[in-house]
């Protein structure tokens, strides 16, 4: 049965979800590989802990399925080091059946869910895009709402809410919110905002995007942790609390 388009999940920019599937066992990396090419998303692969670092360095995935058993550093090990490095990506392990120690320690290191071997395809994918809902850089095609962490923009309605509480905001200010929700996690210039939001209208200088960064901030980030920060130097980037 084909897929419906408006059951497809992309990235807040609209392009394919990114996964990077880790297992040494090529026929079941293919194999998963297909499913996931399937939901439309864009998959790499690799067959050892270290290049499954490699990997989620230059792919920069929105979610990773990693094997627990692996020829040079275990999956544990390989989430370790991701945490350490601040990467927050959700991680879906694969474990041995029997392997209930696996199964803790990858849960107790940072894991967010794990599947046992043998598994259905169909188990997995839904369970990763359950992970998926989840996650600070997800557009859901079912809802059309853009989401990163409890901040919601239903961009149809031209509603905002966080932690469920509405927040009124302006046209501009609901464009500028908009740009920050679909590049999360990433810098964005003042130039970058001022093309963007303002298309560099001549009257329009930087400072303005001071102003309204700060009106943004005392409608967000007043109803929980920081969400808005600013890079010195560089510019802003919105970020879902840790």
């Amino acid at each position: 049965m084909a897929k419906r388009e408006d059951d497809r999940l992309t990235r807040a920019d609209g392009s394919p979800i990114r996964v990077v599937v880790v297992d040494d066992e090529e026929p079941l990396a293919d194999l998963l590989t297909m499913a996931l090419r399937y939901e439309g998303w864009d998959v790499r692969t690799a067959g050892t802990g270290q290049a499954a670092l490699t990997a989620v360095r230059e792919h920069r995935p929105d979610i990773v399925v990693l094997d627990v058993m692996l020829p040079d550093l275990d999956g544990l090990e390989v989430l370790q080091r991701l945490r350490a490095g601040g990467e927050q990506v959700p991680v879906l392990f694969l474990t041995a059946k029997d392997a209930v120690a696996d199964r803790v320690a990858g849960l107790t290191v940072g894991g967010d869910d794990y599947v046992t071997k043998p598994f259905s395809l169909e188990e997995l994918v839904a369970r990763l895009r359950a992970l998926l809902r989840r996650s600070p850089t997800l557009v859901d095609g079912e809802t059309g709402l853009l989401r990163v962490g409890d901040l919601v923009m239903d961009e149809e309605a031209y509603e905002v809410s966080r932690a469920g509480v509405p927040v009124d905001l302006t046209a501009t200010e609901f464009e500028l919110l908009r740009f920050l929700m679909r590049n999360p996690r990433r810098v964005v210039s003042k130039d970058q905002i001022l093309d963007r939001v303002w298309s560099y209208e001549a009257e329009v200088r930087p400072t303005v995007v001071e102003l309204y960064i700060s009106y943004l901030r005392k409608k967000i980030d007043t109803i929980g942790e920081p969400m808005i920060h600013t890079v010195r130097g560089f510019g802003y980037v919105l970020k879902a609390p840790a």
